[in-house]
């Protein structure tokens, strides 16, 4: 994926709601993708737009060409922008949520723990699990970099409490349904994502009531790694205030 001439190049999703989701907006602004060359492939265009190239990939290898530069801006979820690159605003703009995409990645715990209500208390469950059993909880998920940074007290947004570090944990990546493991016996709790909190109540399970590390949903996002030219950035901006413009209308 390269910039030979001069294209900006927009990684959207290959495939599903998001990718679906991301065309049926930018069209609402006046930015209507087309393939181009076979209609299975993975480049396209914008009508109108003849400085910029579509890339159609996968929502987390956008992520890794976002973090590489070699694409100027993207769409994908805040999620994976932040499990994918440890020091995310060093590499990359959040320039727009557009609006859908929501995900919630969170901390659950059985909902029969019922003197577990925060992270503090977690972190005294932890305490006393290392005690009676020998062993650390064991926290299922496929977030491993954003558990770990939450767990050290690092927080999201300017609304979250002050950070309360867990320490007597340690993860069981996931490879399966995330929210199946305490019912399973492969984790204690497990952190995860989720839009309306029905497949976690159905597994019995409870978000802690600090436990969102991050409010997630599709975002364009430009990354600071790319070569940008005027050119580019005035496309860049464009783009950002017909988008803007649609949100506007609503």
């Amino acid at each position: 994926m390269t910039d030979t001439i001069g294209n900006l190049i927009l990684a959207v999703p290959s495939k599903g709601r998001l990718m679906e989701d991301t065309s049926a907006l930018f069209a609402r602004g006046g930015m209507t993708f087309r393939k181009t060359g076979n209609e299975r492939g993975y480049r396209g265009e914008i009508a109108g737009f003849p400085g910029v190239e579509i890339a159609f990939v996968s929502a987390s290898e956008i992520a890794q060409s976002l973090k590489s530069g070699k694409v100027h801006l993207g769409v994908t979820g805040e999620d994976l922008i932040r499990e994918t690159i440890a020091d995310a605003d060093a590499h990359v703009d959040l320039l727009a949520p557009l609006g859908f995409g929501h995900a919630d990645v969170i901390v659950a715990v059985p909902d029969f723990w019922i003197d577990v209500e925060t992270t503090a208390d977690l972190e005294e469950a932890a305490v006393l699990y290392r005690h009676h059993h020998g062993a650390r909880l064991r926290v299922a998920t496929k977030y491993t970099n954003l558990t770990r940074r939450f767990f050290a007290g690092h927080r999201y947004g300017k609304t979250q409490r002050a950070p309360v570090a867990v320490t007597m944990y340690r993860i069981v990546e996931s490879h399966g349904a995330t929210e199946g493991a305490p019912a399973a016996g492969t984790a204690e709790l497990i952190v995860d994502i989720t839009s309306t909190g029905s497949t976690l109540k159905a597994n019995g399970l409870r978000i802690l009531s600090d436990g969102v590390i991050l409010k997630s949903e599709a975002t364009l996002i430009a990354s600071k790694s790319a070569v940008w030219s005027t050119a580019q950035k005035a496309t860049q901006a464009d783009i950002v205030q017909r988008l803007r413009a649609v949100f506007a209308k609503v």
